[in-house]
């Protein structure tokens, strides 16, 4: 009776605040993945994902969005600290410690890659249903189909 199985993501970050270099030049090359004030990207981090679990970290708002490295979920969720801290711009006035609204996960560098543009996504019809490239779509994590992670992760990664 297998109830957990790995899930695959789609995590964005604007390169200004965290990208792809910055996470490669952390401690243990891990962050936590905060700021999240979406509830539905919330609950999936919350609820749904599991350590091990594969993420394509995606640079969001820039000159050139699109797939930049792969990582890994390396912690459970956990209280966000930023909602905490009256400095961050992340501060949420109703969160308590006791009764915390927003939640993080840790992510770990797997692998930094060649850009994979959202133009070259959009260029496979095996990609037609990915959730980002879905139009209104500007969901900050979204889940991938496990065809799709194999896709991308086996035909466009360049080895």
């Amino acid at each position: 009776m297998d109830d957990i199985k790995m899930r695959y993501w789609l995590m964005k970050s604007e390169p200004g605040d965290c990208s792809i270099d910055d996470l490669a030049a952390m401690p243990k090359q891990t962050v936590a993945w905060y700021g999240v004030r979406n509830y539905q990207a919330r609950n999936f981090m919350r609820n749904q994902m599991q350590v091990g679990d594969g993420v394509l970290f995606y640079h969001s708002n820039c000159k050139q969005p699109g797939i930049a490295g792969i990582a890994t979920v390396c912690s459970p969720a956990y209280p966000d600290a930023t909602q905490f801290d009256k400095k961050s711009k992340y501060f949420d006035p109703k969160a308590t410690p006791e009764t915390p609204r927003w939640f993080n996960v840790d992510v770990k560098l797997v692998q930094k890659i060649a850009l994979i543009s959202i133009d070259e996504l959009r260029s496979h019809p095996e990609l037609q249903n990915l959730r980002t490239l879905q139009r209104g779509n500007r969901l900050s994590i979204t889940p991938l189909d496990p065809a799709e992670w194999k896709f991308i992760t086996t035909r466009l990664v360049k080895k």
